[in-house]
């Protein structure tokens, strides 16, 4: 299998890491959008469906009249600001690849399009880039689910995990926003006549970060919090977001009890909860048989050796695995320093898993077409632990 050209892998990256999208600007997001859509036409010589959602852009190529097989998912938004390419610019020096999003993840999206442009045959693929993964897929999630169920895998273009290990095991994640109601006062002259929001809040903080389980690995962490509105007022409002990740369904369910349980401990204060499970945990056994056949496919490739990593993050691959449906993720860039200054990609790791994933998406995509229609067979068999040419490596957390 021919490798991809590296400048033309680049040059499509720094197309899309020029055009920023962060994730709650419509405006810029149509803009990404466009130029990902430009891209995908180029390489695959038809447009995309531009689907809107909450006026969130979204783009889904489908090929072939039958059921789609294997759906490639990515995501288009980023966590950066417009003006972010101001101080952070697209550059590659020293092998290294920056620019905000470059990992995360606007080189998987680009390692997609190429890949898929590769295939011999693309009938029963279906490639969707979504514009709101960053901020929980609130508007795409229907969108997701509808494209992935029926398929037999979806890979996910998702950065890797440390050292370009594939993410074969996702937490899931619920997101919740406890709202205060007190009563506004003088701090000076009346206090006694307030009810302090603050301190209602503050008694929520403690209660939520309590609900931590280390022996499990759940982790409940209060994040931004507000309350009051000048220094002499006891506040009347209060507001606190809570961020749980679990690794199965059961913790999700014993954190979404316990903070829909909680009330006021002041007298006269209210409570709103807002919220609850975002996304489902991406179990290990939704990755077993796709890991082991990319990990087979890349000795055929001369690929070094695969290896699965456990992480706390989630993306749109946990809605995929929690409908059933085989996913593996992070087959994207190499590199790290995701939403962080240090966001870069391993230029020399970008034709490889480009190849990989081409090879892992044909070989999908074969196994049930005719024989008349496969063209050159892969050789490979329905994966699960047989196929496997070696042991997956231990698993790392990030």
């Amino acid at each position: 299998m021919t490798a991809p050209d590296l400048n033309a892998l680049l040059a499509d990256i720094e197309t899309l890491v020029s055009c920023e999208s962060p994730s709650h600007d419509h405006r810029a997001l149509a803009h990404s959008a466009a130029s990902v859509a430009a891209v995908g036409l180029r390489l695959l010589g038809v447009g995309p469906e531009h689907l809107v959602t909450d006026g969130c852009p979204h783009l889904r190529w489908r090929f072939g009249d039958g059921p789609s097989r294997v759906l490639l998912l990515g995501h288009h938004d980023t966590v950066w600001p417009v003006g972010t390419l101001r101080t952070h610019p697209y550059s590659v020096r020293d092998g290294i690849l920056r620019g905000p999003g470059c990992f995360d993840m606007k080189a998987g999206v680009v390692m997609a399009l190429h890949a898929a442009a590769a295939l011999p045959d693309r009938d029963g693929l279906t490639i969707l880039i979504t514009g709101d993964e960053e901020i929980g897929s609130p508007g795409s999630r229907e969108l997701i689910e509808e494209t992935a169920r029926g398929c037999e895998a979806v890979l996910v273009l998702e950065a890797s995990a440390e050292g370009g290990a594939l993410k074969c095991r996702r937490k899931g994640v619920s997101l919740y926003r406890i709202e205060v109601e007190g009563r506004a006062a003088h701090a000076g002259l009346e206090p006694d006549k307030g009810i302090n929001a603050g301190m209602e809040l503050a008694h929520h903080v403690l209660a939520t970060a309590a609900l931590s389980d280390t022996t499990r690995g759940t982790t409940v962490v209060p994040t931004a919090l507000t309350a009051g509105t000048t220094a002499n007022t006891v506040p009347a409002t209060a507001q606190l977001a809570v961020d749980v990740r679990a690794w199965d369904r059961t913790e999700q369910e014993r954190v979404d009890q316990a903070v829909r349980a909680l009330r006021p401990v002041l007298s006269g204060a209210r409570l709103h909860i807002v919220g609850g499970v975002n996304r489902p945990p991406l179990d290990a056994a939704a990755s077993t048989d796709l890991f082991a056949l990319a990990d087979s496919l890349a000795a055929d490739l001369h690929i070094e050796p695969l290896s699965a990593a456990s992480v706390g993050g989630a993306s749109d691959g946990n809605f995929t695995a929690g409908l059933g449906v085989p996913t593996l993720d992070g087959l994207g860039a190499v590199g790290g320093g995701a939403h962080a200054d240090t966001e870069h990609v391993v230029v020399a790791e970008l034709p490889p898993r480009t190849t990989l994933l081409t090879a892992l998406t044909q070989t999908l995509l074969a196994r049930h077409r005719p024989a008349a229609d496969t063209g050159q067979r892969t050789g490979h068999p329905a994966c699960g632990p047989s196929a496997t040419r070696r042991a997956s490596a231990q698993e790392r957390k990030r």
